[in-house]
């Protein structure tokens, strides 16, 4: 059952002009802690507030994945100019609307968490309960702001509510080693306090439990293990979270692998945290509707690049699944995305959830861990080929190879398995594969500037202490 997640309009901040810096923005109201979260109710409804702000088009209701899938070698765009095509192409500027919009989105989301963080703490009741909300709250934050370090390095680090004209409203960047390092307390406290899966009743799928936040944390160890901010120990941090989502017995792969994107088998064993959408009157994801060709009631947005057309195998149940090119008996000029499905789906709007992390991506993670500790470990294997298994593939022999070759035999892997999920910029930077990608697939140099995003110009006019990405 889909957790319901009403808009919470009274909270500070809450909502803005989309055309708005969110260090300028006034708030709706403020809502005084004498006359708020004075109850478990209030607690609850200020945390439904923040996981509404994930639901918009212009954050993951469908900037999200341009955002992290289009730089990359496995999705076209129809155009050739706008700023979709700016993404897929490596010529976006700061004035580029969407990565405006993930900005913006982002810190609107991160106040509304900060908000239930800094409140909810002083409400009279069962400590368990208060501290899994607290926890939600801290996980988003700190998911928030994985998202920004990643694509913009280092960013404002803000952990208190906006309260009045005297506030701090043009902080600098902060550096990214202090960025991460609040991730990880913020993971890591949800880790403790949320309640793992099966604690978590049908009305509240959908909420983070405890491997959900040892699942990104995982992630977040991985990632900046390959960054400038990079810690001697963060390799086997990301493994020992990975084996602590895997040996929880919680989760498993789905026997059929398009069952993951079944929306009758959503929040299933295999979710481990999804962003939850559904049919009016609730939020509905357009995903659907732009990946589908005009043929089948779409808008035929994106199309698949013929470079992941050809890499899959006839016998790959992912390419039955994922990319197709007939329209009923009609053989279309291309192969479009086929991945996500409704039959209940109203124009834009479709029950699929944006999948945040699932079991798959743990288990390749825990594999890319390994290499990274000791590429002559064996063990490696064993995880990427239960995922190649599963899609009907021959498990991969278990030889050696240098840690470079199996990160190409990873960055295939997850093309195959996790493409139009939201993970194949991340990737495609984490593995140091962008340029060698961009080079082989279309004979495109890319600059250095863009392994970075830029900072959006309406952000560095209204804040002069934002400085700009070099290059930009």
């Amino acid at each position: 059952m889909k957790k319901s997640f009403i808009l919470l309009g009274l909270l500070a901040l809450s909502s803005f002009p989309s055309c708005k810096s969110f260090l300028e923005e006034k708030p709706y109201d403020f809502i005084a802690a004498t006359n708020f979260y004075q109850t478990e109710g209030d607690a609850v409804a200020a945390l439904n507030g923040v996981f509404n702000a994930l639901l918009p088009q212009t954050y993951y209701g469908r900037t999200g994945w341009q955002i992290t899938e289009l730089p990359g070698e496995l999705i076209r765009v129809g155009s050739s100019t706008d700023e979709r095509a700016q993404l897929s192409r490596f010529t976006y500027t700061p004035t580029n609307t969407e990565i405006n919009s993930w900005w913006l989105n982002t810190y609107r989301m991160i106040n509304r968490a900060n908000d239930v963080i800094e409140k909810v703490p002083g409400i009279s009741m069962d400590e368990a309960r208060r501290n899994n909300l607290v926890g939600n709250a801290r996980f988003l934050r700190a998911q928030g702001y994985f998202d920004l370090a990643r694509c913009f390095g280092d960013v404002p680090l803000v952990l208190a509510t906006v309260k009045g004209p005297t506030d701090d409203l043009r902080p600098s960047r902060t550096p990214l080693a202090d960025v991460y390092k609040q991730i990880i307390e913020d993971l890591q406290f949800a880790e403790k306090n949320c309640f793992p899966e099966n604690k978590l009743a049908n009305n509240e799928k959908g909420r983070v439990s405890s491997g959900a936040a040892a699942a990104v944390l995982a992630k977040v160890y991985v990632t900046r293990a390959a960054s400038a901010a990079a810690q001697p120990t963060d390799n086997q941090s990301g493994l020992d979270a990975c084996n602590r989502v895997i040996t929880s017995g919680l989760y498993r792969l789905l026997p059929v692998y398009g069952d993951v994107f079944d929306p009758d088998k959503e929040n299933g064993p295999e979710h481990i945290f999804s962003i939850q959408f559904d049919l009016p009157p609730n939020t509905g994801s357009i995903i659907v509707r732009q990946f589908l060709p005009s043929q089948l009631a779409g808008l035929g947005t994106f199309t698949v690049e013929d470079n992941l057309v050809a890499s899959y195998a006839a016998t790959d149940a992912r390419r039955a699944w994922n990319i197709s090119n007939l329209a009923g008996t009609t053989v279309l000029p291309r192969y479009y995305f086929n991945k996500f499905r409704d039959p209940l789906r109203i124009i834009n709007d479709a029950r699929t959830n944006y999948l945040i992390t699932r079991y798959a991506d743990v288990l390749l993670l825990r594999s890319e861990a390994l290499n990274n500790l000791n590429p002559n470990d064996v063990n490696k294997y064993t995880d990427i080929n239960q995922v190649r298994v599963r899609a009907k593939l021959a498990p991969l022999p278990t030889t050696a190879t240098t840690k470079d070759a199996f990160v190409d035999l990873l960055v295939q892997e997850r093309a195959w398995e996790l493409v139009q999920e939201g993970h194949r910029w991340f990737d495609l930077i984490r593995l140091n594969r962008l340029k060698q990608r961009e080079l082989a697939v279309f004979n495109r140099v890319v600059d250095d500037k863009y392994l970075l995003f830029p900072i959006p110009q309406p952000e560095t006019v209204l804040n002069p202490n934002l400085t700009q990405n070099p290059g930009y």
